[in-house]
């Protein structure tokens, strides 16, 4: 129920989904009955493998989470994170108020053994290898060094396992390539990650995000939330820009017209729908967090990616690296 186009948008996505492979996956919507079934009858999307879950509440997507999770304990979204905590669903995806996802998730899924706090690892466009990795990306607006270290290791693993990245590069976001360059949290988490068993580059700026000389970008969730939202809003910049120059004069229509096949290769390689969610790292479930403005496209996609994230088996693998440290240290004590 979450989402600007919901729930028309997230019934499609999920109407798209199972169209692909009907008899392979099965799908829970989650919110008003009545207002889902009628979106599922207007798709013509009744005889699909889609079952319905009841939820009497919505939460918005400007409540403030913790107190509306409090408030409305029948939202679509408690709903939706209960029946991953029962195991009557394999992952979640949402295009909600991703503040209620994540806190939903950690007050009832909690987080896998050795982490402190989750990461959002949004996917983020590259003209060399294709992806960057970006975490956090909102989860965590205050970090401490231990939590930039943490997300370096998670995204290292989700890269490598997920995106097929054969050792990935883990840089982490300052002002400057040198050590002793940046604010005490990034000069913290620099002397962690360089210990840690993961390829760890150093110090990355603003333009490495995109240049393609990093796989995975580590730092806290109010400056990835601030990167990725000004990237968003200078692709869609750019955009404006290309289609109203192309209009002006006749030379500049017919040259817009060959380089056509370009722009949508361009538009494809940054559009967030492409990749339809970002995972939430850390957490004891699969959680896959979209855009509030996601299309049916995207919540198709946001799926893809839970999928994938299922069968690489990426919790194991996190648990694996921080779980075995975990017992190591309560041998210790």
């Amino acid at each position: 129920m979450g989402g600007d186009h919901a729930p028309r948008a997230v019934v499609e996505g999920v109407a798209l989904a199972a169209r692909e492979k009907p008899s392979a996956r099965e799908f829970i919507l989650v919110g008003d009955e009545d207002d889902i079934r009628a979106e599922l009858d207007q798709l013509k999307a009744d005889r699909l493998p889609i079952s319905i879950v009841h939820a009497s509440e919505t939460i918005e997507m400007h409540e403030k989470p913790v107190e509306a999770l409090r408030q409305k304990r029948d939202s679509s979204i408690t709903r939706m994170i209960d029946l991953l905590k029962s195991g009557e669903a394999d992952a979640a995806v949402s295009a909600g108020n991703t503040g209620a996802v994540v806190a939903a998730s950690l007050l009832t899924l909690r987080t896998l053994a050795g982490i402190d706090r989750p990461a959002i690892a949004v996917l983020m466009p590259n003209p060399v290898t294709g992806i960057t990795v970006l975490l956090d990306g909102g989860a965590n607006a205050e970090c401490k060094p231990v939590n930039l270290n943490q997300f370096g290791v998670m995204g290292s693993i989700y890269a490598a396992e997920v995106l097929g990245i054969t050792n990935p590069r883990v840089g982490l976001l300052s002002m400057g390539e040198e050590q002793s360059k940046g604010i005490p949290l990034t000069r913290e988490s620099y002397a962690l990650l360089e210990r840690e068993p993961i390829n760890f580059i150093g110090n990355i700026e603003g333009h490495d995000v995109f240049d393609g000389t990093v796989d995975v970008v580590v730092c806290d969730g109010f400056t990835g939330n601030v990167v990725l939202k000004t990237s968003e809003a200078l692709a869609n910049t750019i955009s404006y820009i290309l289609k109203r120059e192309s209009r002006r004069t006749l030379p500049r229509v017919v040259g817009a017209a060959l380089l056509r096949p370009a722009f949508r290769y361009l538009k494809k390689k940054v559009d967030a729908t492409e990749h339809g969610g970002a995972p939430l790292l850390g957490i004891n479930g699969a959680v896959i967090i979209c855009h509030g403005g996601s299309s049916g496209l995207a919540v198709r996609n946001g799926i893809r990616a839970a999928e994938r994230f299922v069968e690489h088996n990426v919790n194991q693998h996190i648990t694996r690296s921080f779980g075995g440290r975990v017992a190591t240290e309560r041998t210790a004590r």
